[in-house]
């Protein structure tokens, strides 16, 4: 339970929806200083109160910074358009819930990985039993609506046989679930906690997956 210093989370206001609709238009320090207010209670309040409500179960969470890195980006736009949160099970992998102008979306999955972690992963997607296992894994989070995303080659990684059953899952080089909340009206109340919890657990198997074999 959230400590009694902690504000309890209510649900995402209208104003934080709002506030990032208003942003995609307007990306700039002007808008930003004259609404930093807004952001603050209406985004960065909530989200902290939200994973926090979580923590107990999952672990702390990170809230990612609302602004762009633009060093090397061509798009110098400062400010992110929706807010992050994550909480790291093991490198680059764990859970996620973010909110934006399109309304509230959680994930999970690994984001990125080393190539040796990389190579651990696809020698167990190649392995019939651990391979099965992910199938499985990503078949029933499909059937109950996650949608399964991530950075792919376009042919088969060098010394993969392209005819291989499980291509598709060797491609990857990053893999990850979502799930879209949008704008139903749970996002605007207390039970988007009991929601986020139950989806969390639910991709909880592919978490542990990869946890288990990924090394390096």
């Amino acid at each position: 339970m959230p400590s009694s210093t902690q504000h309890q989370f209510t649900g995402f206001p209208e104003a934080a929806l709002d506030f990032y609709d208003d942003l995609e238009m307007d990306n700039t320090k002007t808008f930003w200083e004259a609404h930093k207010e807004v952001y603050a209670t209406a985004v960065a309040a909530p989200m902290r109160a939200l994973v926090a409500a979580l923590a107990d179960e999952f672990g702390e969470a990170r809230i990612y910074r609302p602004y762009r890195d633009v060093r090397f980006a061509k798009d110098k736009t400062p400010y992110k358009t929706h807010q992050g949160a994550f909480v790291a099970k093991g490198p680059s992998t764990g859970y996620y819930v973010q909110v934006g102008a399109p309304g509230v979306r959680v994930g999970s999955g690994f984001y990125e990985a080393s190539p040796t972690r990389l190579a651990s992963i696809r020698e167990a997607i190649v392995d019939d039993r651990r391979g099965r296992e992910l199938e499985e894994i990503l078949a029933a989070l499909r059937s109950s609506g996650w949608e399964i995303g991530g950075n792919r080659l376009k042919t088969a990684p060098r010394g993969y046989d392209v005819e291989h059953p499980r291509i598709d899952l060797l491609r990857h080089k990053s893999m990850n679930v979502g799930k879209s909340y949008g704008f139903e009206p749970v996002i605007h109340t207390p039970e988007l906690v009991d929601r986020v919890r139950a989806d969390w657990r639910e991709v909880t198997p592919l978490v542990e997956w990869f946890l288990r074999y990924a090394r390096g």
